[in-house]
């Protein structure tokens, strides 16, 4: 049996979510790259939670729609509209939100990676269980460059990556390859072309739909040890990110990076 949902959020953002077979496959798209408003994040991490809440799902499968990258990160039509902190703070909120859902999610989360990932995208990787991308995936995190400071997002990709990965990441916007990725733990799989990418994805979620769901809930759990006081450190992040935002120097960084 195959259920479907689907939300629009503002700025012509859409997640959609279809379950068949315990595998609930939750999509994400916006026409700019698959960038990031704050309502697109939260929908996604609505999407997140309603299907770990769902009894019938064994597996939860995230990816983006498109051609392009698999996510360009920070919104940044809105990043240009924050005009006070408290605003920068809840829009940075958006990102601490889909982090924590993905992290309290009870079954397996497998990210399907098909293009380029930047600055928070390189964040739902981290949050990831399990990461299967093509080999043209590269990331970066490129929020210094314009500015800010991957805060929010930093606590998942260092757990994932260890620190002097995610410092050289935080401190330099190279573009880092998929085997780099594959190397500090980003990518599980590196294929070379998406039909390879989609045999695996629909291989690895069709095993684990099949696995105990308590096996899998207590590896979860296992897991994710140690990162019982997240609610607190990505809310004081996004509070730094929202303050920095509005600095003189970060809001000429963005617009430069915005008018290329």
């Amino acid at each position: 049996m195959t259920n479907a949902a689907s939300s629009n959020v503002p700025d012509s953002g859409e997640v959609r979510t279809s379950t068949a077979d315990g595998i609930a496959t939750v999509s994400f798209y916006h026409p700019k790259g698959n960038s990031l408003p704050g309502a697109l994040l939260r929908a996604i991490a609505g999407a997140v939670e309603a299907a770990g809440a769902d009894a019938t799902v064994r597996v939860i499968v995230l990816r983006s729609e498109g051609a392009g990258p698999f996510c360009a990160g920070a919104s940044f039509d809105e990043l240009m509209r924050i005009e006070d902190s408290a605003t920068g703070q809840h829009f940075f909120a958006g990102f601490a939100t889909l982090i924590l859902a993905m992290r309290r999610c009870p079954c397996p989360i497998v990210t399907r990676v098909h293009g380029k990932v930047a600055g928070g995208g390189v964040g739902i990787v981290a949050a990831s269980d399990y990461v299967v991308a093509v080999r043209k995936a590269s990331l970066r995190l490129s929020e210094l460059a314009v500015g800010i400071g991957p805060f929010v997002v930093g606590p998942v990709i260092e757990r994932r990556t260890g620190p002097g990965a995610f410092a050289a990441m935080a401190l330099d916007a190279q573009w880092r390859d998929a085997e780099w990725g594959e190397r500090f733990g980003l990518y599980a799989q590196v294929h070379e072309t998406e039909q390879e990418l989609d045999a695996a994805v629909t291989s690895l979620s069709s095993e684990l739909a099949r696995a105990n769901p308590e096996a899998t809930r207590l590896l979860k759990q296992v897991f994710w040890q140690g990162t019982d006081e997240w609610d607190a450190l990505l809310a004081e992040r996004a509070a730094m990110s929202g303050r920095l935002v509005l600095s003189d120097h970060t809001r000429r960084a963005i617009a430069a990076f915005n008018n290329r």
